[in-house]
């Protein structure tokens, strides 16, 4: 053993040496070449997004110093394209910048660009502009889908191309589309997706592709490197079942783990999820031991900011995401380490004989002191000018990503009976001349409220938020938001409505006051801070809605949990007045919110194999 890892030791320092100066990165016998040199991936994923830009190079230092020498990232098309042709590329999405830091800090990376990603994130990673057209089959080879993601991907080719390996930069593989084995097994759909990848730009690193153990044969292609995910929670032998699979599908291929899940995420309504540190070690250890290539997922979560979570659907049940993507990972939420940093790292010393750098000092959160929000401004004062429709529109048919929208109509009575959204995404509040009449959530497969509507006309409003898009199932294909197809009442078709779009993209420059206002609110508040640390906001007084730090979206609030608090990156703040908006729902005045030192995502839970 002792000269096994001298051997193991020897080879790292040697790809060390050369890793600034690496141009190839290949498969050989059965393992990784880096410019000629065995190389173990000892990987952790972590996304751009996710993470304030400003704590990046501080991110990939902690990697550095639990042993990891190569950090994997989704890219996410909806932040970069957010109208057809339009492109963005600055401040936290500048993916460019993302991967020239992490080869500074003498890291490697692995590039998942999809073009879908899952991730729990919005959409799958798709721009919701691509449903403005129904007849579109996402994630297909329908000719108006290929057509988007070849000038998609043709764009990032011309921001990350240039840093793949053979270009001297640190991309040493980019992964072909994401496990699409557990989605179809259209096999010429991924030789498309292979194409696009070469023709823009993606040939000067490894290709490979990667799918959950039995899904290989629907996802892998001939000729590329196939990686398998899989998770530590289903047992302290879980990596030796999922490695089998493997050798019973390609015998002679690199030993890839391309997503160790080491932990799992939470739904609105669930309890927070943990999963077993001695199980996931056990597992990472075996692989470790045996010289199999690994990639942590994650290795630091971060926060699925503004509305980017998603959420799952299997056609029936709809289980919309939390902004927290703490995910149980080795780095929490705000990036200082876990019990499972500790234990990873010193398996990884074990494991390679290697010394990592010393852990770096994270700073304290800080506290921020109880402070009320005075200032309001009521959803209904804030309306534009709406579009007017005989149907139902969706907000993806009027050219809207996320927030809410509102239908309104006046009806004649009396009406008696069942009122009807067909079909409802995801969250409804229903008033009668302004007063609230019920809620309906497709979380809870609701859809119909019993109404009483008296003689002479009645206002009818129908406020519905989008919760977060499916990312995973073929469900995603019909994720519109709002009401997609009709509304009937007491069994007759309800026409005539207008529809006010409510992105909320802007809610500094709306007409705050000191007045009272209840219901759907706004309410803002300034809060003073002498330094800007991390903190976590308080949330417990509020109970549906969204908050904005300074301009920033920061995420998603709901009383029913599991999340009691947002996450408040230190660089988010500014010394001295701060800015702070929360949109609620069922606002009340007079409500506050504090900054505390410890985040609070809730109850937990721990099970063997977590369900999603």
């Amino acid at each position: 053993m002792q000269t096994m890892r001298s051997k193991h030791l020897a080879s790292l320092l040697t790809v060390t040496a050369c890793l600034a100066a690496a141009t190839e990165f290949t498969v050989q016998d059965g393992g990784f070449r880096l410019n000629g040199h065995p190389f173990q991936i000892i990987s952790g994923e972590m996304h751009y997004p996710r993470i304030p830009r400003a704590y990046w190079r501080l991110r990939f230092r902690m990697a550095k110093a639990m042993g990891l020498n190569t950090i994997t990232t989704y890219v996410f098309w909806n932040e970069h394209e957010p109208q057809p042709g339009v492109y963005d590329f600055s401040d936290n999405n500048d993916i460019a910048e993302f991967v020239r830091e992490a080869q500074h800090e003498g890291l490697s990376v692995i590039l998942r660009p999809g073009p879908y990603v899952c991730a729990e994130w919005e959409f799958g990673g798709f721009p919701s502009w691509l449903l403005k057209d129904h007849s579109i089959v996402v994630r297909s080879r329908d000719p108006k889908f290929m057509e988007a993601t070849a000038r998609w991907i043709g764009r990032l080719g011309k921001e990350l191309a240039p840093l793949q390996i053979g270009n001297g930069g640190p991309i040493i593989a980019v992964q072909v589309e994401n496990e699409y084995g557990s989605f179809g097994d259209d096999h010429t759909y991924m030789q498309q997706m292979h194409h696009l990848l070469t023709e823009s730009g993606f040939n000067r690193s490894l290709l490979y592709t990667a799918d959950g153990p039995e899904e290989l044969p629907k996802g892998s292609l001939p000729g590329l490197p196939v990686g398998i995910n899989f998770g530590g929670s289903d047992g302290p032998h879980a990596a030796q079942e999922a490695f089998a699979e493997l050798r019973k599908f390609r015998a002679g291929g690199p030993s890839l783990n391309s997503e160790y899940w080491d932990g799992w995420f939470d739904h609105w309504g669930g309890l927070h999820a943990t999963t077993s540190t001695a199980n996931q070690a056990a597992n990472l250890s075996w692989m470790l031991q045996h010289g199999y290539s690994v990639s942590l997922y994650m290795f630091h979560g971060g926060t699925s900011f503004g509305w980017m979570n998603g959420a799952n659907s299997n056609g029936r049940n709809y289980e919309p995401d939390v902004t927290s993507y703490d995910y149980d990972s080795p780095l929490d939420e705000s990036g200082r380490p876990t019990a499972k940093y500790s234990v990873f790292r010193d398996l990884i010393q074990k494991a390679t004989g290697v010394q990592p750098a010393p852990v770096p000092e994270v700073s304290p959160a800080m506290i921020v002191p109880q402070f009320t929000l005075s200032e309001s401004a009521s959803l209904w004062s804030t309306l534009s000018t709406p579009v007017h429709s005989e149907q139902p529109l969706s907000m993806e048919d009027l050219d809207q990503s996320y927030g809410y929208i509102l239908y309104r109509t006046h009806i004649g009575g009396p009406v008696s009976g069942d009122l009807v959204l067909d079909a409802l995404h995801d969250y409804a509040q229903i008033y009668v001349n302004g007063k609230l009449a019920g809620v309906l959530d497709r979380r809870l497969s609701q859809n119909h409220l019993r109404l009483e509507l008296s003689g002479g006309d009645s206002r009818l409003d129908i406020l519905v938020e989008n919760s977060g898009r499916v990312n995973f199932t073929a469900v995603l294909r019909g994720e519109r938001k709002g009401i997609t197809k009709q509304v009937t009442l007491a069994g007759k078709p309800v026409t005539g409505w207008d529809i006010y779009t409510l992105p909320m993209t802007t809610t500094s420059s709306l007409a705050y006051a000191g007045e009272r206002c209840e219901g759907p609110c706004f309410y803002r508040a300034t809060f003073h801070v002498d330094e800007t640390r991390d903190t976590f906001l308080d949330t417990t007084g509020f109970s549906k809605g969204q908050v904005w730090i300074n301009g920033k979206p920061l995420g998603r609030v709901w009383s029913i949990g599991p999340q009691k608090t947002l996450y408040l990156p230190g660089p988010w703040l500014k010394v001295g007045n701060n800015e702070v908006i929360v949109f609620d729902l069922n606002g009340q005045p007079g409500r506050t919110l504090q900054g505390r030192d410890k985040p609070d995502l809730g109850p937990t839970r721990s099970a063997a194999r977590p369900s999603d």
